[in-house]
């Protein structure tokens, strides 16, 4: 595919700043001001930092024994059980910390070294500290819940707040992007700890992108803040660059206007492809980052990719301006020095040949030999085969054949409907 161009400022013609949110799509000569947009802040919103190691015997005894509230590593903490689905057994949360703690891998013994912990950090606890702080207050609390602890990579999601623009009608026709998932919410359906999963009337919220890989995501964050009443601390975020000892200045957060957030969300195994694919135009090394302290100096080249990534084009060929002016004016605000500049962003992407094209094949018939001893149809079985988080390493396997989706689920159909004539079910 052609890589779009940006449509040109007006000021770039005129050499006026009159112009500089006014934009012209330099083959149609459509004219488009972005005069009202406001930028209220791109910043850190959620942080979750893996670890390795073991756990401690006693520790989990003591975790085991309490139910509710305890102390533990100088804070309280919540404890209970937490579902299977989340790949952890225990959950410990402090809310006004701004803490979530989830221990014990479920497919690894405790006394083994694994990914047994990770830690999910809210948005006030971000804002509170630098990403060196953070990282040393993650480091330090790792060190007392493992043994022979080591970070195993993060994960980010990057937000950018603005005012004076929400999407067109036409909005998912012209965003465009790999990704195979594109949904469209119309009620509210959850709401979860890290703010982000509210989702509201028709047109309000919009995500692009599997949970496992990229997502970007664009909702309004003004009803979904007053959903999980977060406004008055979201309003006193977006108020900062205000001056309330000046009457005449209206300020850059406007009450009475809508705020919406474009969220761009980076899985921990993209993050670990950043870190073994991008290279330092210097020195040559890659910058192998495993840590959020280490990654913020990289977060500018990330938004970059994601607005690449996920493409908002007026035209084909040509990005939407709106597209263009966050492409160019907007920076993550972090207290970090940025390497964006020095550093050429790349994902290293494990081949599905060799060893893991190998080790797919083996899964999928021994898979196929288990749905058809519990009476498991191909419909249902594809969905959660999809739902899994080895699911684009499968899907990637079968495209390097040559096959797309619809044709993994007729594989699978064929498979089980084989296995189940020429075996029957008690295999």
């Amino acid at each position: 595919m052609v890589k779009p161009i940006d449509q040109v400022r007006m000021s770039t013609l005129t050499g006026s700043d009159d112009y500089a949110r006014r934009f012209i799509d330099p083959s149609t000569f459509k004219e488009t001001d972005l005069s009202g947009v406001r930028f209220l802040g791109c910043r850190v919103d959620t942080v979750r930092q893996l670890y390795r190691g073991s756990i401690p015997a006693q520790l989990l005894e003591q975790l085991s024994q309490v139910s509710g509230i305890a102390m533990f590593f100088g804070y309280e903490w919540h404890v209970g059980r937490v579902g299977r689905d989340s790949g952890y057994q225990i959950k410990l949360q402090n809310a006004d910390l701004g803490l979530i703690i989830l221990l014990k891998n479920h497919n690894v013994k405790a006394e083994v070294e694994g990914p047994h912990l990770k830690f999910e950090v809210s948005p006030h606890l971000i804002d509170q500290h630098s990403p060196a702080q953070l990282q040393l207050l993650l480091d330090e609390l790792a060190g007392q819940i493992l043994d022979d602890c080591r970070p195993n990579q993060c994960a980010v999601h990057l937000a950018l707040d603005f005012q004076g623009w929400h999407p067109p009608a036409d909005f998912v026709a012209r965003l465009h992007c790999r990704a195979r998932a594109q949904r469209e919410f119309s009620t509210v359906e959850r709401i979860e700890f890290d703010e982000r999963s509210a989702v509201y009337g028709r047109g309000m919220s919009y995500l692009f992108g599997s949970a496992g890989a990229v997502q970007l995501a664009l909702y309004c964050k003004t009803a979904q803040a007053r959903a999980t009443d977060k406004l008055d601390y979201w309003e006193s975020v977006w108020r900062r660059q205000d001056n309330p000892f000046d009457p005449a200045d209206p300020g850059n957060y406007d009450a009475a206007v809508p705020v919406w957030r474009l969220e761009v969300r980076f899985h921990h195994s993209v993050v670990d492809q950043f870190a073994q694919g991008s290279v330092n135009l210097h020195t040559g090394e890659i910058i192998d980052t495993s840590t959020f302290g280490e990654l913020s100096a990289h977060l500018q080249g990330l938004w970059g990719y994601g607005l690449t990534a996920f493409k908002l084009l007026s035209r084909p060929g040509c990005y939407d301006a709106f597209w263009t002016l966050i492409r160019h004016d907007v920076t993550v605000q972090v207290s970090a020095d940025s390497l964006s500049d020095e550093v050429e962003y790349r994902r290293r992407y494990k081949t599905s040949n060799g060893f893991s094209g190998k080790n797919v094949e083996l899964f999928m018939g021994n898979f196929v030999s288990l749905l058809a001893r519990e009476r498991v149809g191909a419909a249902k079985a594809f969905e959660r085969l999809k739902d899994w988080e080895c699911w684009p390493v499968i899907r990637d396997h079968f495209s390097d054949k040559g096959k797309a989706e619809k044709d993994v689920y007729a594989w699978l159909r064929d498979k089980l409907t084989e296995r189940t004539v020429r075996w029957g079910r008690a295999v």
